[in-house]
């Protein structure tokens, strides 16, 4: 089978996929600006009013191959995605922008667009062990922009827009400057009153978005060392909390298994005044979840948004019966930690080692 593989960012254009129907590539704020914090200016925190979800790729990420029928339901990444979350108690969607050669910023997560060189040109997704299998789902939608998705999605749903860079690549500053300089021309046009979060497993390129603007908040995401970079300061909790500080970024986003290994790190996190949102396959199970709100994490990214909603709307109505707060966020507690971190043993081993 022969494959052609583009990089995004050197797609010159936007027509050159014209004739491709799957690369059409062409409310009341959830939080105050972070100027309104108060404080000094680059060193405020950021809080979440409630406990935050936020869908993954829209309504959640897609796997070829996948056991799991809602992996392949909706095209991710996709106005039709991303209406679907909307619909649902969620606050934020999470997608991954890119910028073409031309300038254009494009929500599309993988490195490289995969096609066959024939008519229709479907997509192919390259999985973890390799192979390459077609990108099929059972609610197709176009590939779409960053403006697009301002324009055709509901005004309500917030956006934590991730800047997708290349880690193969060392960027320049004139570089980095450029891709962030298209990205934030789109917001500054089209974004009005939609909450937005940038956020980026670039340092740099955190540190930079967050020089050209003040008005959103900025987040490091980092895996938390579970793979090992030469740039350090991607290569644990700690260098993440650094980061932040140095650079007067307003919180995290990290890989889950990282906090369950670490722990004591969402104290000193919440101790540097840093807001916690995680991501990963665990936020899928809605116990975990649980956990997680218990500990003091503040927001999770989810694929599976339908039913962590559901049952965040249960923990809710039983604390409520229970003449709690059911939006009221509970501190760390060391000992039901010492008694709930077991609780990601009891899952599936490839969900917690891949």
């Amino acid at each position: 089978m022969a494959l052609k593989a583009v990089h995004v960012s050197d797609v010159p254009n936007l027509d050159q996929f014209a004739d491709n129907a799957e690369l059409a590539l062409s409310s009341t704020q959830f939080f105050k600006g972070v100027n309104d914090h108060g404080g000094e200016e680059g060193k405020c925190g950021y809080e979440f009013s409630k406990f935050t979800v936020m869908g993954h790729r829209g309504c959640g990420m897609n796997m070829v191959q996948s056991s799991v029928p809602r992996m392949e339901f909706l095209k991710e990444n996709s106005i039709l995605s991303f209406n679907a979350a909307a619909k649902l108690p969620i606050d934020f969607i999470e997608f991954d922008v890119q910028v073409t050669e031309d300038g254009c910023p494009v929500i599309f997560h993988d490195g490289f667009i995969l096609t066959q060189d024939k008519v229709g040109k479907p997509l192919f997704r390259r999985t973890k062990d390799g192979n390459i299998f077609e990108w099929k789902v059972e609610n197709d939608d176009p590939l779409c922009t960053l403006q697009e998705a301002f324009e055709k999605v509901e005004n309500s749903i917030g956006f934590n827009i991730e800047l997708k860079l290349d880690d193969q690549v060392a960027y320049t500053e004139e570089q980095l400057t450029r891709v962030l300089q298209a990205i934030l021309q789109v917001v500054n046009e089209c974004a009005n009153n939609r909450p937005i979060i940038f956020s980026s497993f670039q340092p740099d390129a955190a540190l930079l978005i967050r020089k050209l603007q003040t008005t959103y908040p900025v987040f490091f995401l980092t895996n938390g060392g579970s793979k090992i970079y030469i740039d350090i300061r991607r290569n644990s909790l700690d260098e993440a909390i650094k980061v932040c500080l140095t650079g007067g970024l307003q919180g995290i986003v990290s890989e889950l298994r990282a906090i369950f290994r670490n722990p004591g790190a969402v104290t000193r996190i919440k101790d540097s005044k840093l807001s916690l949102v995680t991501y990963g396959q665990l936020n899928n199970f809605p116990e975990v979840v649980y956990v997680q709100h218990r500990m003091g994490v503040d927001g999770v990214i989810v694929d599976l948004v339908e039913e962590v909603t559901e049952a965040i709307s249960d923990w809710i109505r039983l604390a409520e019966d229970r003449g709690e707060e059911g939006q009221k966020q509970v501190k760390t507690n060391p000992g039901f930690l010492q008694q709930q971190l077991s609780l990601p043993l009891l899952l599936p081993p490839e969900l917690l080692h891949t």
